[in-house]
């Protein structure tokens, strides 16, 4: 098993999780963050830190695109280990649907 970021992330970006990642597996997109499927351990810790719900084990059904999605990013975008304030309009689009079609960017952040 391992954890996943999907498109509740996009347009929120919160970062509470990678603070409490003990193997640094999350990398930081333009708006949204993606977990390394090969480097994480699978501890659970992030899950909960997450208040967009956007982290999610790949045992549930339908992830396998999300396994994926997250792989081809991580390998693209810098690793991020510490927090940073969401984005500007987090509280509007968390929990909006569509966010993928709609928001997505793949252009990579900052790191850090």
């Amino acid at each position: 098993m391992t954890y996943i970021v999907n498109d509740n992330c996009i347009a929120c970006k919160y970062t509470d999780c990678v603070e409490v990642c003990p193997v640094d597996c999350f990398y930081e997109g333009e708006n949204m963050l993606v977990i390394h499927p090969d480097e994480c351990i699978d501890c659970g810790v992030c899950e909960p830190e997450c208040p967009a719900d956007a982290i999610r084990p790949d045992t549930e059904p339908d992830m396998e695109k999300w396994v994926e999605f997250n792989r081809k990013y991580s390998e693209q975008w810098p690793v991020i280990v510490t927090k940073k304030d969401p984005l500007p309009e987090a509280e509007e689009r968390d929990g909006e649907t569509g966010k993928l079609d709609k928001y997505f960017s793949e252009a990579p952040g900052e790191g850090g």
